[in-house]
């Protein structure tokens, strides 16, 4: 089948050019094996879903930056405006885009797979500005994408036919038991929940999954 090109981008990325095109396709909705999903994103697992699936943090930059570190370190050594230097600057460049296209690809992975096999998604609106004024957790969080994921998210439920459902930034999803509706602090250490009221114990992110999940449901 013919279809038109609506536009044409040219970008540089280290030494290497790269065009896109953008086209408009039309995709036939896919048969969903669950009607709705919660999606709790963290810094200890990417995503953890009120299923039970769990995607875990890769992070990246973490990994690679003993070499960015090395890299920058070259550069510092190099003569201003001398060749070797600019080479060096190229492989300091190519190595960003090698992590920056690992954090996209794994993104991709998931959100891919959330919106081909739930009808309602139910994800968390992050005040990610404000995360990243933890300086101890702000690497670990830029690593993450959280506004990627979420952007992500919103053009593949058009194109694979599934809504995403935004909860309001003040939903207690981390403090509130699934299983009774109790209300409890949550201190970012604890890992478990473990509710003050009923006794129920769960594992913290998986809890939040499943309250955010319950948005979804009239």
């Amino acid at each position: 089948p013919h279809t038109t090109c609506k536009s044409i981008t040219i970008s540089r990325t280290a030494d290497s050019w790269f065009i896109a095109f953008a086209y408009e396709q039309h995709h036939e909705p896919t048969i969903k094996s669950h009607d709705v999903v919660g999606v709790d994103l963290g810094v200890k697992e990417l995503a953890t879903l009120s299923t039970g699936v769990v995607f875990p943090h890769p992070k990246h930059y973490k990994a690679h930056l003993a070499k960015l570190k090395r890299l920058s370190r070259v550069i510092a050594r190099k003569v201003k405006g001398s060749e070797n230097r600019y080479k060096a600057k190229i492989q300091l460049a190519k190595h960003h885009a090698k992590v920056a296209n690992l954090r996209k690809n794994t993104r991709h992975k998931i959100t891919t797979y959330l919106c081909k096999n739930h009808a309602k998604i139910v994800v968390e609106n992050l005040n990610v500005s404000g995360m990243l004024a933890n300086h101890k957790l702000a690497q670990v969080i830029a690593d993450c994408g959280f506004h990627e994921f979420k952007r992500q998210l919103e053009y593949k439920a058009k194109k694979f036919g599934c809504e995403i459902i935004v909860a309001d930034r003040w939903f207690p999803s981390s403090k509130t038991c699934s299983n009774c509706g109790h209300i409890q602090d949550m201190p970012l250490k604890e890992r478990t929940y473990n509710c003050g009221s009923c006794g129920h114990s769960m594992d913290r992110d998986l809890n939040a999954a499943i309250m955010l999940s319950r948005l979804a449901k009239p």
